[in-house]
């Protein structure tokens, strides 16, 4: 799995035109699934997500998660987060995992923040939206499970 995770001072969602919900200070991540990914993934890049310290303490210092500022999250799915752009110009997608694959490692994803109980706005999969954000630093991460978990000599935790 792959995420974008963008520090925001505010963000709002609009799904088929209608508003889809908005936060205040916190996160916009945008989410996207290979094949091959699965709930112990989506675990992972949740625990990650929240516990992630890129807000400012006291001193002015990133060592705030968003769960210790009470920060809100608008998490959305995104393929193109996969795309191939190595020939020619137009972008190809073949290792984003398809709907029926992605659907439920994208819901572990959101069942796991919701556990946390972090404040969660969500996109609609597969829907036509737009986001409104103001990036906050600007501080945007890019984070991948294959990388990471590799990295931690393959543990989810």
């Amino acid at each position: 799995m792959r995420a974008v995770v963008i520090r925001v001072s505010r963000a709002s969602i609009t799904i088929h035109g209608a508003a889809g919900g908005s936060i205040g200070q916190g996160l916009v991540v945008l989410v996207g699934v290979q094949p091959g990914d699965t709930s112990r993934e989506a675990g992972y890049l949740a625990k990650k997500c929240a516990e992630l310290r890129i807000f400012e303490d006291e001193n002015g210092k990133m060592n705030r998660s968003l769960e210790d500022v009470g920060g809100g999250m608008l998490a959305v799915s995104n393929f193109t987060l996969y795309a191939d752009c190595s020939h020619g110009r137009r972008p190809d997608f073949f290792r984003a995992a398809r709907p029926a694959e992605a659907i439920p490692v994208y819901e572990a994803f959101l069942a796991a923040l919701r556990e946390r109980g972090l404040p969660l706005i969500t996109g609609e999969f597969g829907a036509e939206m737009t986001i409104d954000h103001v990036n906050d630093g600007p501080v945007t991460i890019i984070m991948d499970t294959d990388q990471m978990i590799k990295k931690e000599g393959g543990t989810s935790a």
